[in-house]
């Protein structure tokens, strides 16, 4: 705790690099050494037997966002996917790493559900699906695929792992701290070392999932892409595992006349990032 008050980078700063994140990345980058990096993998590429992983496809998606939103907002979101010809991509497990934002219960039923008013029942919906097919993809993927998650600084009761993943994610999971919109922020975190790292390994792609699309997810994909473009780093935002509150998927005059889902994913396409309906892992 007196470390923490010490701290001139503040309670997410320097004192990250004193725990176990900073280790693992640091035994990562010795070539004479083993590491986890928090996905049960070590060095060396897994074995491509050939089988396709991927989250739920769109159309599956679409469906339930016609219960959850309305039959003329997915519509709405269909078109949008439409309009900026989101493919969908396939990744070489040994090529790619994976990047989940905040799979926490705050988003389902903690602190920010509560935050969203007498409509968070609701408005979390799209987040519940999202975290539904993130569970089903790393159920395929986990011990296979280079794994890493962040973690919002919420309450204790809102802390921890999504229910869905009970029995999925391993309870010494390692992932790095971040209280605001970008995984790059606090510079301390870690996410930048495992970035420099997982590209030393040959992993070329960062694959992103989680939520929430219009806000963590679309900055964190955009600085990520302009911190690493120079190292050949090409992000990708994976859709089927990524989910926003009900409000950002309705249109706005605040945007232009599209929503704020829409927004951002022209956001991020515009500068670069590969924005896919599905990503399916070999």
């Amino acid at each position: 705790m007196i470390e923490l008050t010490q701290d001139p980078a503040g309670p997410y700063g320097e004192v990250l690099r004193l725990g176990p994140l900073f280790s693992e990345l640091q035994d990562a980058g010795d070539p004479g050494k083993k590491a986890r990096t928090g996905t049960g993998e070590v060095n060396g590429n897994p074995a491509n037997n050939g089988a396709v992983w991927g989250g739920t496809g769109m159309e599956n998606i679409i469906g339930k966002l016609e219960h959850i939103l309305s039959e003329v907002m997915a519509e709405d979101f269909k078109a949008a996917l439409k309009k900026l010809n989101t493919p969908r991509l396939q990744v070489r497990t040994d090529e790619t790493a994976l990047l989940i934002i905040d799979p926490q219960r705050s988003f389902t039923s903690g602190t920010w559900k509560r935050s969203q008013g007498s409509n968070g029942e609701l408005e979390v919906m799209p987040i519940q699906v999202a975290f539904d097919n993130c569970a089903s993809l790393l159920k395929a993927v986990y011990h296979r695929v280079e794994v890493m998650f962040t973690r919002c600084p919420f309450p204790p009761d809102s802390y921890d792992w999504d229910e869905r993943f009970d029995g999925i994610i391993d309870p010494d999971q390692l992932y790095f701290i971040k209280p605001g919109n970008s995984v790059l922020l606090p510079a301390s975190n870690g996410f930048r070392e495992w970035v420099e790292a997982i590209i030393k390994r040959g992993r070329k792609t960062l694959v992103m999932g989680g939520c929430t699309l219009n806000s963590c997810l679309r900055v964190s994909a955009l600085e990520t892409l302009s911190s690493f473009r120079d190292e050949g780093l090409e992000v990708v935002v994976d859709l089927s595992i990524c989910g926003a509150r009900v409000s950002n998927y309705v249109n706005s005059a605040q945007f232009g006349g599209m929503s704020a889902v829409e927004s951002a994913l022209r956001d991020m396409s515009g500068e670069g990032v590969k924005v896919a309906q599905r990503v399916e892992w070999l």
